[in-house]
Formats: C-alpha cells, structure tokens, sequence
C-alpha cells in the first residue's frame, strides 16, 4: 500500500433516538487498494459508508480521525461536502431500481455528475457521459443514453450507476453490495471494470458485502465487523486462516459444492464479542 488515501479511527455514529451506537470505535486505513467490509445485515457496513460521504441526516458522527486525503471531513460545511461528494469521493449504491430516478431518462443522470462539478456546456457532458457509459461496457451507449431506468436490464443500470459514479474521476470509491441484483456473468463484468479501475486509475476502492468468498478472490484486504464493531482485520488471502471466532463461523456457514452434506454450522454469539478489541 502507498500513499494513504483515507484516514479512520475511533470513529463512533449513533442515529437519533438510539440508546446505543451503531457503529462502535472503527479504526482502518486505505491506500491504492480493495478493501473489503464484510458482516451480517445491521453490523453497520453501509453506516460507514454513507458516514464517510456525510449523507446521515439526524446522525451523530465522531471520529479522533475522519481525514480523506488533505481534507478532514468531519471539520467540513455541507457546501464544502458538495465539493468532495461525487466529485472526490463517491459511492455506487446497491440496487439501480431505487438508486436511478424512474422520470429521467438515465444519460441525462449520467451527465449531471459532469455538469455538477465542471463548467462545461450539456452537449460536452453528453459526449462525456456516453464515453463513460461505453467505458463500463455498455454496448450501443446512445441508444442507452436516451433510455428510461425501466427500460433497461438489472445489470445494465448496475453499470450505469458505476458510470455515474466514476464521471468525475474520483481518488475513493464505495461500493456498496454493488453486485448483490446481478446474475453471475454480469456480476464478473462489473467486478472486472472495478478491478481495472484500482490497477489504471490508481483509486481506492471500499467494497461493502456480506459474500465471503467475493471479497476473498476481489479484495486486498477485509475488515470483519460484528454489531457495530471491527473484530478481525486480515489479508483477504489469508481468510480461511481467520482467528476470530465469528469470522469463522461465518466461513462455516457457507455451503459448498462437493463439501458435506451435513446441516450447515449455526453461529454461536457471545456476549464478550461486543466489547473485545480487535
């Protein structure tokens, strides 16, 4: 890992009204690389995603450290977020049916991140936008250019969210269960077109997902969360090797083609697991 792109520690968020935090003390780096932030639904993966974007509305954030590159977000205004957001650092959602605005036709959603963050004409966004749009593999980018989200495939809007995201070039993407609504073949092209983006464009990527066996052949490195906390951090390749108790009960829990026929393995939760330091 090189230059470090985002710095995170002690960071603690609590929704409005909660008598507990949702997520508890999270503490990591990023570099030019993949990272993976995997657990079980309300571990709190997608909370640090959208926390780092500031897109928490009635949230409480703390942080000894919440730096993105030169710029300490918890220290910025919303309009200078505005600045940041899409255009620095940016985040593909997980399912294009709610993400893509169903009265719009979707390349003029496209261009609007181009028209957003740089002074340039809508016909310069336009040509940009289908550049992109071709970029993520889209075939007949014009004709898709001119569509409604309805009209286009599961995959196909997955691919236009990524382009969407990726218009303004920027240094930390987020990906959150950017693959979850997509058949097999297309789930590689996508993790493909993310793949060639760390390696050409030198970004850094967060991969949020509940599939063990993604972020071990995708990512780099995985962060292992349990209720709101980092139990476990490790090298992805080095995953089936993991200590923690619930990293492997979650390995155990998988089924697997050719493996035992048994009832799979059921986690077994303590109650130290909530205040234990990773």
């Amino acid at each position: 890992m090189e230059k470090t792109i985002l710095d995170v520690r002690n960071l603690r968020i609590r929704y409005g009204g909660a008598s507990t935090d949702a997520v508890r003390g999270v503490s990591f780096t990023l570099g030019r690389e993949r990272l993976g932030i995997v657990g079980e639904s309300g571990s709190g993966k997608s909370t640090i995603g959208r926390a780092l974007l500031r897109l928490l509305p009635g949230a409480t954030i703390t942080a000894d450290s919440l730096r993105f590159e030169d710029v300490d977000l918890l220290a910025l205004s919303e309009k200078e977020m505005l600045k940041v957001r899409g255009r620095r650092m940016s985040m593909i959602l997980q399912d294009p049916k709610f993400s893509l605005n169903p009265i719009r036709r979707v390349g003029d959603q496209v261009a609007e991140t181009y028209l957003r963050h740089f002074k340039c004409s809508r016909g310069e966004a336009r040509e940009k936008a289908i550049a992109m749009l071709e970029a993520v593999k889209i075939r007949d980018a014009e004709r898709v250019y001119a569509q409604y989200p309805h009209e286009i495939s599961g995959g196909m809007g997955q691919r236009v969210m990524i382009a969407m995201m990726l218009l303004a070039d920027p240094d930390l993407v987020i990906a959150d269960e950017p693959t979850s609504a997509l058949d097999v073949t297309v789930r590689l092209q996508v993790l493909n077109i993310l793949d060639g983006l760390v390696r050409d464009r030198g970004i850094g990527l967060i991969m949020i997902s509940h599939d063990l066996n993604l972020v071990r052949n995708f990512c780099d490195r995985v962060l292992i969360m349990y209720a709101g906390r980092v139990v476990e951090t490790l090298q992805a390749s080095e995953l089936d090797s993991a200590q923690h108790p619930y990293t492997q009960g979650l390995l155990a829990a998988q089924p697997r083609i050719g493996g035992s026929r048994a009832p799979l393995a059921v986690l077994d939760r303590k109650p130290e697991w909530l205040e234990e330091k990773a």
